[in-house]
């Protein structure tokens, strides 16, 4: 494990160990992992999962600092409308008119704290 301070870690190289991280969390908590980094032109899903029935998108965010609000508060209207977006192609792609139960959740990390924080349907 590397630490958070290290700054000469590039921004895909931090996403890359944030999003392992969480991936690692959510098996811990009985998820069951389908995909990572799916990419769309509408936008792009971190994580795929199954719970249960439930198909789940995660996405997930880390922030430095909270001098702005954190890594929860760092998903705007806009990124959600684009998580929402890819959610919706990948369903139609993958499932048609017959999609699984599904939701968005989130998965944070802040500072040098490394407890995710985990928030389910955070898109209701």
């Amino acid at each position: 494990m590397w630490s958070n301070s290290d700054h000469s870690k590039s921004k895909i190289e931090t996403g890359s160990f944030y999003e392992a991280q969480a991936k690692q969390f959510l098996v811990n908590q009985g998820l069951i992992f389908i995909e990572q980094n799916v990419n769309f032109k509408t936008g792009e899903l971190d994580l795929i999962m199954k719970h249960n029935k439930h198909l789940v998108f995660v996405e997930v965010r880390y922030r430095s600092s909270q001098d702005y609000g954190g890594a929860v508060t760092s998903i705007t209207a806009s990124k959600q409308a684009r998580v929402r977006r890819a959610a919706q192609t990948y369903l139609q792609k993958h499932f048609g008119n017959r999609p699984p139960p599904c939701r968005i959740d989130v998965v944070a990390f802040e500072g040098a704290n490394t407890k995710a924080i985990w928030i389910k349907n955070a898109f209701a």
